[in-house]
């Protein structure tokens, strides 16, 4: 029913997931991640646990391939299900097992992997990575939602569109960026909109949050104020209109 793309970042060490489907929310259900530790996509007929658990097993140290060995071995329904994930080191590995439904398989690279089922064809996970590949360089967000829009293009999952998400960790064990597109007739077009909204004020406020190595964050909102405002202007000083669906924003 999915199809998603798993990768790491070798230079900053973030973790992303993006993922895309004919089902409901299915941002609530396939990504898991905790920064420094690793990332977990569990798909096709779905056991969180593969995503809960795999994360302990993560943080006690424990390789992919064999975290997959483990909850496999545990699961009479393992042969329905499809997971990869990476490490905080960049191992990774991939399982389908054989009841999930064609077309499904995975791929799996350096720092990154790529798997699906119920999709049109094993050209959608191929196309998935060689583009993520070729846009080496640009911010994991958009190397992300390219590579995903390129499986769109090369067939997606087979039977329409309804959700997709995009979730990225830095080196915390809260989001930097997390959205979801969870019923939409063009659920990847929405994401690059929500990616586009973030871009004006909460990846700004996003930089400014406290971590474990710097408890305060940014102390002195002005500074943040001002730097929004600044791009504000701009945009509006090139006609550019805002992707955002909110309101006028009221000052009092």
């Amino acid at each position: 029913m999915t199809w998603s793309i798993v990768a790491r970042d070798p230079d900053t060490g973030h973790f992303g997931i993006s993922v895309a489907s004919r089902f409901f929310a299915v941002g609530a259900i396939v990504p898991f991640m905790r920064g420094g530790i690793g990332a977990i996509a569990t798909q096709a007929f779905i056991s969180p646990l593969y995503g809960t658990d795999g994360l302990k097993f993560l943080a006690k140290g424990q390789s992919p391939s064999s975290i997959i060995a483990t909850l496999t071995d545990r699961d009479d329904g393992c042969q329905q299900r499809q997971m990869h994930l990476i490490d905080g080191e960049g191992r990774n590995a991939a399982f389908t097992g054989n009841k999930c439904i064609d077309w499904a398989g995975h791929v799996v690279d350096d720092n990154v992997s790529v798997a699906g089922n119920m999709l049109a064809g094993p050209r959608v996970i191929a196309e998935t990575l060689r583009v993520y590949k070729e846009t080496a360089g640009a911010p994991l967000a958009e190397r992300l939602l390219a590579a995903m829009d390129a499986g769109e293009t090369a067939g997606g999952d087979k039977r329409g569109r309804q959700s997709a998400a995009l979730k990225i960790y830095r080196d915390q064990d809260f989001a930097w960026l997390d959205i979801r597109a969870d019923d939409n007739p063009d659920p990847l077009g929405e994401l690059r909109r929500l990616y586009a909204v973030a871009q004006e004020r909460f990846l700004h406020v996003a930089e400014t949050m406290p971590t474990r190595t710097n408890p305060h964050g940014l102390t002195d909102r002005r500074l943040i104020d001002e730097k929004i405002a600044a791009l504000e202007a701009a945009r509006i000083a090139a006609g550019r209109t805002s992707p955002s669906h909110a309101t006028p924003l009221k000052l009092t």
